[in-house]
């Protein structure tokens, strides 16, 4: 099993910055996948970026340029840095990471969700 656990989010004007964070323990062989999700209000839940266990990157059009995701492979970390934040990236952001189980085959694993508020 494995647990996330998140951190970060919370209130900001528009134009302005926060950080993400969430940090994955438990049993598991090795992370794959470490991503960042998100869901506002009557909108489906959409990827916001994803990172590899070898460093490769995915991020949302919307957010290029803005956000930059990073992580720790010895810390089992995931950060999400959110600049020049504007009011469409208010939702809940949620952390998704892709666990190799020790007898094999893998799991999607999600945190709790944290709320990201941008003000105009």
């Amino acid at each position: 099993q494995v647990q996330l656990v998140e951190s970060g989010g919370g209130l900001v004007q528009a134009g302005g910055s926060l950080s993400l964070s969430c940090a994955a323990s438990g049993t598991m062989f090795s992370i794959n996948h470490m991503g960042w999700y998100r869901q506002a209000p009557g909108k489906q839940r959409e990827l916001v970026a994803a990172v590899t266990s070898n460093g490769n990157t995915n991020y949302a059009d919307s957010v290029k340029g803005r956000f930059t995701i990073s992580r720790d492979n010895a810390k089992n970390t995931v950060w999400l840095q959110m600049n020049s934040l504007k009011t469409e990236d208010t939702a809940v952001y949620y952390c998704k990471v892709v666990a190799t189980h020790w007898y094999g085959g893998s799991s999607d694993y999600w945190g709790q969700g944290t709320q990201v508020t941008v003000s105009s």
